[in-house]
């Protein structure tokens, strides 16, 4: 790597930014909803986000392959190899067309199978999350920086968050079923990952189907605050996988058990 993760982690964070403006400026509009090939929804915000993306992406001093949603879904991934980006210019376009601001733009790094580098964006809520291996993680809000860690379990029990546009409430009955559970709430996109990686929630179980672009940037970023990521059979989540997806997965800070 050219260069250091340190800046290359800053660079991540501006082309965030920049890809998060322009997806304001169409939040703010009367835009489009189509479908794609699999019946999820996309909108001209996905598309010139990640236009951008790519474009600036390709611009860096370190190059990598970049695996992104909407050029996946049109049937381009590029050979991975042991370094390569994963971006999700519009994570939660549920999120995004019910305007509730609870959308983000996730771009992630990954290295031999692992997260190590990520940024998590929400425009509308104008945080920030960032972190890489080594670095440790923090949120920034209106340009403040302040450093993130995830949480001791509370004594009195588990604060739970679910999907707001995924949800299966039985499934996450029957997984929760016999845990001490304090509270459970509904977030939107990647934020769930990060809510646990800024100490304001536990544990995120998803039992559907996601993709890794979804969650690894909040993955990285909930690595680097001390949480982590496993599939229901407690291996730790890999990325980099022939069909891109992820298997049913508990997101968690480090002494969960």
């Amino acid at each position: 790597m050219t260069q250091t993760r340190s800046a290359l982690l800053e660079d991540v964070m501006a082309i965030t930014r920049e890809a998060g403006a322009l997806i304001m400026k169409i939040y703010c509009s009367d835009f489009e909803v189509r479908g794609k090939q699999d019946a999820s929804p996309v909108t001209e915000a996905d598309e010139k986000a990640e236009r951008l993306i790519l474009e600036r992406l390709g611009a860096l001093q370190s190059q990598f392959p970049v695996v992104s949603e909407e050029a996946a879904a049109a049937g381009y991934v590029p050979d991975m190899g042991q370094c390569f980006w994963l971006v999700d210019p519009l994570d939660g376009t549920k999120e995004f067309i019910n305007r509730n601001g609870e959308f983000t733009v996730n771009i992630a790094l990954i290295e031999n199978e692992t997260p190590v580098l990520g940024v998590v964006f929400a425009p509308a809520l104008d945080r920030m999350y960032a972190g890489a291996l080594g670095l440790g993680a923090w949120l920034e809000v209106q340009g403040r920086r302040q450093a993130i860690e995830c949480r001791s379990i509370p004594e009195d029990g588990l604060d739970v968050v679910a999907s707001r546009s995924h949800g299966d409430a039985e499934a996450l009955g029957q997984f929760l079923n016999g845990r001490l559970v304090r509270s459970l709430k509904s977030a939107g996109s990647s934020l769930k990952i990060c809510l646990i990686a800024e100490g304001e929630a536990d544990l995120y179980p998803r039992l559907g189907r996601t993709m890794e672009w979804d969650i690894a940037a909040g993955h990285a970023v909930l690595a680097a605050a001390g949480g982590q990521i496993h599939a229901l059979n407690g291996d730790v989540l890999s990325y980099g996988k022939r069909d891109l997806s992820n298997p049913h997965f508990y997101a968690c800070s480090a002494d969960y058990r």
